[in-house]
């Protein structure tokens, strides 16, 4: 009998370490799963660099040291990479943004509005990437972000806080009336995008570096004041 009760608590433990090994990845999947993500990622650096028509699946296939069967195996075709790619560093942009620790209920509105702009600005200037493949896409005219089925829904909740701490600064009398949050937002973005996006083109045009890091912060500085003028200060003109 001993043995018998020794051999079932055994026979459990081998089915318990069975199923642990079903449940935990392979090497073959592990290996998988790390050649998918340097395919990405050098996928993500080059569509940044030339764009969707300049970039190539052979030359990504080739520093990523794949066969390019592999990429169309992984993602289906250039496009759809292409679509994940775009899907991928909007979607980090918006979690970052939502994980602002940001309490819309009891922060000043200006202030906390100021704070989602500082978040956005130093984005950007982190992720330069971005940058460049708005500007692509915007080249495109969008043409291959409308294929993405997830990407307009990413942007509700940023647009959710900013309608709150207006409702907010309205009511208290803290804003100006007549706020409306998603031209607040594009305003935003603007003023965070265009000095980083376009200061090759404007630092040879007026002979300034404006991506020194003390151009930087002084831009920075004149957008607080303009931010905080626009949303505190009294309208001037209503729109026709």
């Amino acid at each position: 009998m001993p043995r018998i009760a020794v051999s079932a608590t055994a026979g459990k433990k081998t089915a318990k370490a069975a199923k642990a090994g079903k449940d935990e990845p392979t090497r073959r999947q592990q290996l998988a799963a790390k050649t998918r993500e340097r395919i990405f990622r050098i996928a993500i650096r080059e569509f940044a660099d030339k764009g969707f028509s300049g970039a190539r699946v052979e030359t990504i296939a080739n520093r990523a040291k794949v066969n390019i069967r592999m990429i169309y195996h992984y993602f289906g075709d250039k496009e759809a990479l292409y679509v994940e790619v775009l899907e991928h560093v909007l979607a980090r942009l918006r979690e970052a943004e939502l994980a602002v620790a940001l309490d819309v209920r009891t922060v000043h509105p200006a202030d906390g509005i100021l704070q989602l702009y500082d978040f956005t600005e130093g984005h950007f200037a982190a992720h330069p990437e971005l940058l460049c493949l708005l500007s692509w896409e915007n080249l495109n005219r969008a043409r291959y972000l409308k294929r993405s089925k997830v990407i307009q829904a990413m942007s509700s909740p940023v647009l959710d806080k900013l309608r709150t701490l207006i409702e907010r600064g309205e009511a208290a009398g803290n804003l100006r009336a007549g706020i409306d949050p998603l031209h607040l937002y594009v305003t935003l973005v603007s003023l965070a995008y265009f000095h980083k996006s376009n200061a090759y083109t404007i630092s040879r045009m007026f002979d300034t570096d404006m991506l020194a890091p003390s151009w930087q912060a002084d831009h920075k500085a004149e957008a607080h004041a303009l931010v905080r003028a626009y949303l505190e200060g009294e309208r001037v003109l209503e729109p026709g």
